[in-house]
């Protein structure tokens, strides 16, 4: 679906056909079996149509942000382990695995940051811990960027400043826009079979995990098309990197790789260590092994770097 204007993407490798598969087969991490907990669990006091977020534990403040169509569920192993020494914050953006959505077709990145901004003032977290997945991780990045004083330290999961980076070094958002608009189309047209067809296809390169391969599915499938198609379109036409330069914030830049059938580890750590490389002290850390969900496929690796993140 890209043309020329994306000359490296003409005979894409494989592992940017998975990668593309994250956002242009719209189908990153969602969940509509929304499990309880083990221990006791709240809502948070806070009102909004952009993000809800329930809270487990006590201790320092960790803040959890999935990605795109993502559901909170997605880190229900991790935030369970967490809650025993942290209080941790599961956010769900609206629109996703079920939450409702009331805005059409967008914009839906740069309002949602600013709810989790306000979340964090509102309910008064000094500095939390803040790990974002995909497009949680942008999202988080840009959080870091618009609001500093309220980010202590990011840890993003496998995602890129700018997601249209892949496409080449010299690529521009106004260069995506066109691809990011006949994405969101495609994505709005296309009926249910051919849609669950789809996301099929694409779970298996995304997850090496085959239940969350399966949840994968569930999850696009529970989601609203048109907060998809607005936060897709968002994905690929927001470039972050402009401010890294001037970023105070602690970072940690994890990325996956999987020479069978994901991202070969050359190709990934020169297209990950180039875009962050603006960033000062940036920690980018490869993890073998994996795809996209490296929380799902490495969850011991992915356990030990976040108790490393939030020492």
């Amino acid at each position: 679906m890209f043309s020329r204007a994306f000359p490296a993407c003409r005979r894409p490798r494989a592992w940017f056909a998975i990668i593309v598969g994250v956002f242009v087969a719209c189908i990153v991490a969602n969940d509509q079996a929304h499990a309880e907990p083990a221990g006791a669990s709240q809502t948070a006091p806070f009102a909004s149509d952009r993000l809800s977020v329930e809270v487990i534990g006590s201790g320092p403040d960790v803040i959890l942000i999935p990605g795109l169509a993502s559901s909170r569920e997605v880190w229900r192993p991790l935030a369970t382990r967490l809650a025993a020494t942290h209080r941790v914050h599961l956010v769900q953006l609206a629109g996703f695995a079920g939450e409702p959505w009331n805005h059409g077709d967008g914009p839906f990145v740069t309002p949602e940051v600013e709810e989790l901004a306000r979340y964090i003032a509102v309910l008064g977290l000094d500095h939390p811990a803040v790990i974002g997945h995909s497009m949680g991780g942008l999202s988080g990045l840009l959080l870091a960027q618009s609001h500093p004083d309220r980010v202590g330290r990011l840890m993003i999961v496998d995602a890129l400043p700018f997601y249209s980076a892949m496409f080449g070094p010299t690529v521009t958002a106004d260069q995506a826009r066109p691809f990011a608009a006949q994405a969101a189309a495609g994505i709005l047209a296309a009926d249910e079979a051919a849609f669950r067809t789809q996301q099929g296809q694409t779970a298996a390169s995304l997850a090496r995990d085959p239940a969350m391969r399966e949840h994968i599915i569930n999850w696009s499938m529970a989601s609203d098309r048109h907060a998809f198609a607005a936060a897709m379109s968002d994905v690929m036409t927001t470039d972050a990197r402009p401010g890294l330069a001037a970023m105070t914030t602690p970072v940690t830049a994890l990325y996956a790789t999987d020479p069978d059938g994901g991202p070969p580890p050359a190709m990934a750590q020169g297209l990950w260590e180039r875009e962050y490389a603006a960033l000062p002290g940036v920690k980018v850390i490869r993890v073998d092994a994996s795809r996209h969900f490296i929380m799902a496929d490495q969850p011991a690796r992915f356990d030990a770097l976040v108790d490393e993140f939030l020492k």
